[in-house]
């Protein structure tokens, strides 16, 4: 039976009260979607609110551009799955493999207080299922905890976009939340590269990404780690 893992995308499209669009980092869902596909997975694309999310145009430059985020926007299949996505809330961690956060400064609006990637997260934390999650996506896992309250984060090596790239973006005072911070808070043990440089920590069930530039990897290693527990 074919694995099945997550995409769990924004729904938000304003970039705070800047005037300009946000939405979802096509690379950060172009290069694993293809990796996981290419190996056969089912990959169910949802959101808070469901049917269509956004994309940032930002990522959609040529200068972001790879070969993975032109096959994805020139792919009838993963633009249709764009244009209606599975409303979070449908979401049974119980028959899925993992999830896999996507990144964009979207999430920092949709992703931190969303009670379904929480309830989601913790599920399958708790049937030791993949909670994979790059760039500013691995925020919609900063308040996940046990039944006792602990955060699950406390003690897990975990990466997200840095500080320093929020900054070298120009977004920093711009989002309501950076993922660094929130990570420190949740006690986890955060590291990160230079900006822009590929950078992914692995603590399973926990597999996060620093960047675009990170995203392929991430999603071998998830890959990887799937086919040593199948």
């Amino acid at each position: 039976m074919s694995k099945q893992i997550v995409f769990v995308l924004s729904s938000h499209s304003q970039l705070g009260n800047s005037g300009t669009l946000t939405g979802n980092w096509l690379e950060e869902l172009a290069a694993p979607y293809w990796r996981f596909r290419d190996k056969g997975y089912v990959l169910p694309f949802a959101s808070p609110k469901g049917g269509k999310v956004p994309l940032d145009p930002e990522s959609l430059k040529d200068n972001w551009l790879s070969e993975s985020g032109r096959r994805f926007l020139a792919d009838a299949d993963a633009q249709a799955a764009l244009a209606a996505t599975v409303p979070l809330s449908q979401i049974d961690a119980a028959r899925i493999d993992g999830i896999f956060l996507v990144g964009g400064a979207a999430t920092t609006w949709d992703f931190p207080l969303n009670e379904d990637i929480k309830r989601i997260a913790e599920q399958l934390h708790d049937q030791s299922k993949v909670i994979a999650g790059i760039c500013h996506g691995v925020i919609g896992l900063t308040r996940i905890v046990d039944k006792y309250g602990e955060s699950l984060l406390k003690n897990r090596a975990m990466t997200s976009i840095s500080n320093a790239e929020d900054t070298l973006m120009g977004i920093d005072k711009i989002v309501p939340i950076l993922p660094e911070d929130m990570l420190r808070k949740a006690r986890a043990l955060y590291s990160a590269a230079p900006p822009l440089a590929e950078y992914v920590v692995c603590d399973a069930p926990f597999f996060t990404g620093q960047n675009p530039t990170s995203a392929d990897l991430l999603a071998r290693k998830v890959i990887d780690h799937l086919s040593k527990v199948a």
